[in-house]
């Protein structure tokens, strides 16, 4: 059974709905570990060789956070400029990383159509989140798509209640082996994987 890391990151997490319930949600599963970032360093000090240990420990890594202005929460851009050190990370010995999987679950108070090409925000998700793909290539881990939670600011209780479901759904399919790799490769998004599309 494959373990995996939350890599959990969000600067006013007692303000958020939505990731406030996606992490309750997973929280308590077997082989499942949530990094809070924010809660571990809140002066941003961070202990690289703890955060190491955690990597070495799991299989599949997930960023979760807010999508702040196309991109992450400070705090995670430090944990990744820090902690995926050349000789760790990458490089000729940088190969500890190696086969892991990765990928992010976000939320964004844009909607599905604002993240096309013909959209306010002109790119797709995908295309915005390249900076992580192209970390996972560089680290010789595999990125899957995200699992995306759009119009985050507009959504009922219930709606969130919905999304928190279907990451559980994930997360534990993940956990349990029950999606093909190239489903999980070629999906846009894995809502897609639980049947649950965006569309427009």
């Amino acid at each position: 059974m494959p373990s995996i890391l939350i890599l959990f990151a969000h600067p006013a997490f007692e303000k958020s709905r939505t990731h406030k319930e996606l992490i309750r949600k997973i929280s308590g599963l077997e082989n499942v570990t949530i990094n809070d970032l924010y809660e571990e360093y809140p002066d941003f000090d961070i202990n690289v060789e703890r955060e190491k240990e955690l990597l070495l420990k799991h299989d599949i890594l997930i960023f979760q956070h807010p999508f702040y202005w196309y991109s992450m929460p400070a705090l995670l851009k430090q944990w990744m400029d820090l902690v995926l050190e050349y000789g760790f990370a990458y490089g000729i010995k940088g190969t500890h990383l190696r086969n892991k999987k990765i990928f992010n679950a976000i939320s964004t108070g844009g909607s599905f159509s604002a993240y096309q090409k013909e959209g306010h925000n002109r790119y797709t998700i995908t295309e915005f989140l390249a900076v992580f793909d192209q970390t996972a290539f560089l680290c010789k881990m595999t990125y899957y798509p995200p699992f995306v939670v759009h119009n985050s600011h507009l959504l009922s209780s219930e709606e969130i209640e919905d999304f928190s479901n279907q990451y559980l759904e994930v997360v534990t399919g993940l956990r349990d082996g029950i999606f093909s790799e190239d489903d999980l490769v070629r999906a846009n998004y894995m809502n897609n994987l639980i049947g649950r599309p965006y569309t427009l």
